[in-house]
C-alpha cells in the first residue's frame, strides 16, 4: 500500500437548489471567503489557479488546479491538481428533496515531503484533519448560501 495515497468522499447537504450550489462551487476565486481553510487562490488563467489551503495541522499544501470538467447540466465540476498535492477532485451536484447534495471526491499523492516522510504515523491524522476541513467547508457554504 502507497501510504501517501488518499481517497476522499464527503456528502453536503444544502439548503440550496442544485444551480446555486454549482455557481457557488465554480467560483474557486470566492472560496476563501465562506471555507476558512481555503486560505488563498490565485487564478492564473481562465481554466487554472493556485490554491492554498491550511486546516487543523500547522501546514499548508499549495497546488496548482487546473480545470478539467465543468459540466453545469450534468452538474460536475472537476480538476486535475499538481503541486503538494496530484490527482483529481470532482464536486457532483444534484437535487435532494427541496435543497441539494453536493458529493466531493479526490484522489490524490501526498507529495509534501514532511507529510510523505510521516505517512504511515501520520495517516490516521491526515484524515482526521481532511475530514475536518469538510466539515467546516460544508458549514461555511450552507451560511453563505443562505445569506445570498
Amino acid at each position: 500500500m502507497d501510504w501517501s495515497h488518499y481517497r476522499f468522499r464527503s456528502r453536503w447537504t444544502l439548503p440550496a437548489p442544485p444551480a446555486a450550489v454549482y455557481d457557488a462551487l465554480e467560483r474557486a476565486e470566492d472560496y476563501p471567503r465562506w471555507w476558512p481553510q481555503v486560505r488563498e487562490v490565485n487564478r492564473l488563467d481562465d481554466s487554472s489557479g493556485v490554491v492554498r489551503i491550511r486546516s487543523l495541522l500547522p501546514y499548508d499544501l499549495t497546488f496548482t488546479a487546473r480545470e478539467v470538467r465543468r459540466d453545469p447540466a450534468a452538474g460536475v465540476l472537476e480538476i486535475a491538481m499538481s503541486g503538494d498535492l496530484e490527482g483529481w477532485a470532482r464536486w457532483t451536484i444534484t437535487p435532494d428533496g427541496t435543497g441539494s447534495l453536493a458529493r466531493y471526491d479526490q484522489v490524490v499523492e501526498v507529495r509534501k515531503p514532511l507529510m510523505r516522510k510521516l505517512a504511515v504515523p501520520g495517516r490516521p491524522v491526515f484524515r482526521a484533519n481532511h475530514w475536518l476541513m469538510m466539515r467546516a467547508g460544508r458549514r461555511g457554504l450552507a451560511a453563505y448560501l443562505e445569506a445570498v
